[in-house]
């Protein structure tokens, strides 16, 4: 019987690399930066605007709508593996309609890294941008590296809107549904790490090559800013933390201690 599982965390903070360790196991496929929640999503706020529907009863029913939701999210990937695991950030907005299209509880993974770790990496990503010719973000807040860091944790930048929908997720009573997977834990240590996330998961264990991990996951990264956002290193190895000399000491202090799910309760 298929199931289908979830990754949906922060941006730079392993989601790519999390997904084509578990690739290595031939019962689990995962998916790049998938648009299934979006088409979901899309249906589900339709619905009731056609106006075939609007005419019959039968066909808006909401059974209906749930029947198309469910064939929907069972059918999106065309895959003989029987475990799924999607990888997209708009997840955590949704379980509610994921557990009601189901009847289960949902599992997300939920790539996590230090605030200022993540910012780091983002900043290193604008300044090969602008060594290449590439206007990034807007122009005049981002003449500073204190104006391009605030503006990543805006609700309408990548960052603070992931932020924002897990620590609502949480608040909305479905920590036990989320797994927090530190960017830094699995890079020092893939082998523990990954038994928890095969425990939470409830899948047999499986024996990982962390030497040599092959990129199962490929995506067009020129529709994402046209850098190498989305490829992976073949060994899993830590990465140096290197934020307090791209962002200073005193941004890299400003940010420290956000990392709310650090007290997840359900976290083991």
């Amino acid at each position: 019987m298929r199931s289908i599982h979830y990754i949906c965390g922060l941006p730079r903070a392993g989601s790519t690399l999390l997904a084509n360790i578990l690739a290595q196991n031939p019962d689990v496929h995962t998916t790049p930066t998938s648009g299934c929640h979006d088409v979901l999503f899309g249906i589900k706020n339709n619905w009731n605007k056609l106006i075939e529907h609007q005419a019959s009863k039968e066909l808006a029913d909401t059974a209906n709508l749930k029947r198309v939701l469910a064939a929907t999210l069972n059918t999106y990937h065309d895959t003989d593996r029987p475990v799924i695991i999607d990888k997209g950030r708009g997840w955590t907005s949704m379980l509610e309609m994921l557990e009601w299209v189901t009847d289960e509880e949902a599992k997300v993974l939920v790539p996590v890294r230090g605030i200022p770790q993540i910012l780091s990496s983002l900043e290193k990503l604008h300044r090969k941008k602008v060594a290449t010719g590439q206007q990034d973000g807007d122009y005049i807040n981002g003449q500073t590296v204190e104006g391009r860091t605030s503006q990543q944790l805006l609700n309408s930048s990548v960052l603070g809107l992931a932020f924002d929908r897990l620590k609502d997720a949480m608040h909305r009573g479905y920590g036990d549904r989320l797994h927090f997977v530190e960017f830094d834990d699995l890079t020092h240590n893939p082998q523990q790490k990954m038994e928890e996330v095969y425990s939470f998961l409830g899948l047999a264990p499986f024996n990982h090559n962390f030497q040599s991990v092959e990129q199962y996951t490929h995506e067009d990264d020129s529709v994402h800013g046209g850098l190498d956002l989305h490829t992976i290193r073949k060994e899993v190895r830590p990465v140096q933390d290197d934020s307090a000399a791209i962002l200073g000491a005193e941004i890299v202090k400003q940010y420290s201690g956000a990392e709310f799910w650090r007290s997840n309760p359900n976290q083991k």
